[in-house]
């Protein structure tokens, strides 16, 4: 890098092939263990079809030098556009790069992309987002998201491993003990910015999409955090693009969770090879969107299939789409006439039946039937349905509405109901009340005065086939998806002016004749065996315990338990992982989050562990958050640091 730090990457070089493109992958998540099977089996396979293949620890992480202190940094941009310039004139590229990645990956694709590196000729962005504020793990809806404290945790317990000596030689222990000196709890950082300030607006590309000038193959699924992204980039950008939405999770459509997985990686060769060999694929030819229509299925925890058809749009927003208004009317029906209002005070537990916010797929990760939420929240109804409905977009719900209290969150679902009763969520969208204004401006209620409001929910391709009903239910509570508002609040509903929108889509013919997908295919990757767990740690399901006496609920979430060995590198890692979710029904300054981690690396000169605990608690003025650390060596602590900070909430 310009200022002397070295970053390090795994480097898969086509044999024979002389002066190729390369392919980029750019992630904190070390290559040298952590994600070293994904690499392979990717990168190996690019490799072998006439790429370089590059995967880049950012700095600070895996064997980069350097400190990593937060994610999506300036810094780590201008090193992306340094390394980008660096690889352009190695004598085995011929002076072309493109950027490939999911989540991070895809992030920091995106905003080098905005930078315009002279060798950057196309990004290929998976589960990714062009607005950090609005689409990613730290708030929804302008309310602080279960996931903010769970991530920063995380992120805690990888920011302050080791870099491998068989790579760096023996400054690997000065590189480690710097890491652990500059661990901080991220979200001591986020927490300091609740509305979208000009922290979020860095690295939001959205801001400015003039500035990506590369062509943009945009991919998500939507059963992932990100898939509104997805038509957003569709719609803001000028520069050749192409969407690509499946049924799948956090994951490269290859290599799925959730069916059916496509020949994700024939489609990556048929982009590059169009735009940096010249060759003609047909991949511009094909249409702008390309999406999954997901068939209506029970209600379940987990999917390993979502049933569908594979549709396209031509434009997006698509002309075709009708945005068809259904009032919420009287009777609790909706689509009908209505007047009046409608309260609602929902008690704390509803949101138990929430599921993850975003989803890797093989775990009770998906919200179960919504009867029991709907207990608690305020529902409108249509009558059955007379024939399939399809809805391809962003419903949204148009509010007119009064509140008792300054401060107060709405959460909306959009239901497929069965005959049965059996209620599947379609979609969601949260909206913290006080940033009805935009999420730039907030503003406290006035209680008692009717004001209005948009909320947003996700985008989602889905069928409603005839006999079933569509529900929208309206919940001033969701927990732990959303962190509570300090007070219970009762918002009154007017009945009539507010209305569901839901973006109805016409059968187009053309769906019938488009390209089937290759079949998936991926490289080998070198063997790991999966070890036998340490009793002590047993496995963490997915659960939920509740107190019936002391209203107590309870959420579990487990973030992994695993024992790997990697003898290509001879190492063994183990690690566990639990965020613990905790509230007591009508007391919303109960609202808990407890995190511990654990992090063993075991190779020939050492063993290292990190251990880690914390908590995300609060009063009515104030976030409280405590993060201890402990890191030992051959089972002797060499690190231990404790944080007790206090941060005001800001119209939280």
């Amino acid at each position: 890098m310009p200022d002397g730090v070295r970053l390090a990457g795994r480097l898969w070089l086509p044999e024979g092939a002389g002066r190729v493109p390369l392919i980029l992958e750019y992630l904190p998540y070390r290559k040298r263990d952590g994600t070293r099977a994904r690499d392979e089996k990717m990168h190996r396979y690019l490799a072998r079809h006439g790429y370089a293949c590059l995967r880049l620890d950012i700095r600070g992480t895996g064997d980069s030098e350097g400190i990593i202190d937060d994610e999506y940094t300036v810094q780590e941009q201008e090193d992306g556009v340094a390394a980008i310039d660096w690889l352009s004139r190695q004598d085995w590229c011929d002076g072309q790069v493109a950027m490939i990645g999911i989540s991070w990956g895809g992030f920091n694709g995106l905003q080098i992309a905005a930078r315009q590196p002279p060798a950057l000729k196309t990004i290929i962005t998976v589960g990714s987002t062009d607005d950090r504020y609005v689409t990613d793990i730290h708030w929804v809806g302008g309310c602080l998201s279960k996931d903010n404290f769970d991530w920063s945790s995380t992120m805690f317990a990888h920011q302050d491993l080791p870099p491998d000596p068989a790579i760096v030689g023996d400054q690997w222990r000065d590189m480690w003990l710097a890491r652990m000196q500059a661990n901080e709890p991220w979200i001591l950082t986020w927490l300091q910015h609740q509305s979208r300030d000009a922290y979020w607006q860095q690295g939001s590309v959205c801001e400015d999409f003039s500035r990506i000038t590369v062509p943009v193959y945009a991919v998500s699924g939507w059963a992932d955090n990100y898939s509104e992204s997805v038509p957003r980039l569709l719609a803001g950008l000028s520069v050749p693009r192409r969407g690509l939405i499946g049924p799948w999770a956090h994951s490269y459509p290859h290599d799925v969770t959730v069916e059916p997985a496509i020949g994700w990686l024939q489609e990556v060769l048929r982009w590059c090879d169009h735009w940096l060999k010249g060759r003609e694929t047909g991949i511009m030819d094909e249409p702008l969107l390309r999406a999954w229509v997901q068939d209506s299925v029970p209600p379940k925890t987990c999917y390993t299939e979502r049933p569908g058809r594979w549709v396209s749009e031509d434009q997006w927003p698509s002309p075709r789409i009708e945005q068809k208004r259904m009032p919420l009317g009287d009777n609790n029906r909706l689509g009908a006439a209505g007047q009046g209002v409608a309260p609602i005070c929902s008690p704390l537990w509803v949101g138990l039946a929430a599921g993850e916010v975003g989803r890797y797929g093989d775990d009770a990760e998906w919200a179960p039937d919504q009867r029991e939420d709907d207990g608690g929240s305020l529902v409108f109804v249509t009558d059955p349905l007379l024939e399939d409905t399809d809805i391809l977009g962003a419903p949204q719900l148009h509010l007119t509405f009064s509140c008792d209290k300054p401060q107060a969150l709405v959460s909306v679902r959009v239901n497929d109901v069965a005959p049965s009763g059996a209620s599947t969520r379609v979609a969601i969208g949260h909206l913290n009340l006080c940033h009805r204004f935009g999420h730039g401006n907030p503003q406290a209620l006035i209680p008692g005065e009717v004001t209005t409001a948009t909320v947003d929910l996700d985008d989602i391709g889905h069928r409603f086939p005839a006999g079933h009903r569509i529900a929208v239910s309206i919940s001033t509570a969701y927990w732990p998806i959303a962190w509570p508002s300090p007070e219970l609040a009762k918002v009154t509903v007017h009945k009539g002016v507010s209305a569901l929108v839901l973006p109805i889509r016409p059968p187009r013919p053309e769906d019938a004749t488009l390209r089937p997908f290759p079949r998936a295919e991926q490289a080998d990757s070198d063997p790991q065996h999966d070890l036998a767990i340490d009793p002590s740690h047993p496995v963490i399901r997915r659960s939920i315990h509740r107190d019936l006496l002391t209203g107590e609920s309870v959420v579990d979430f487990p973030r992994w338990t695993y024992a790997t060995e990697m003898p290509a590198i001879g190492q063994t890692h183990r690690g566990t992982g639990l965020v613990r979710y905790r509230i007591t029904d009508g007391d919303p300054l109960s609202a808990t989050c407890e995190t511990r981690y654990s992090v063993e690396i075991t190779r020939p000169d050492s063993t290292i562990r990190h251990e880690s605990e914390g908590s995300l608690t609060c009063d009515a003025t104030d976030f409280i958050i405590n993060m201890c650390l402990r890191i030992t060596e051959n089972g002797t602590e060499v690190f231990f640091r404790e944080w007790k900070e206090r941060i005001a909430r800001d119209h939280m």
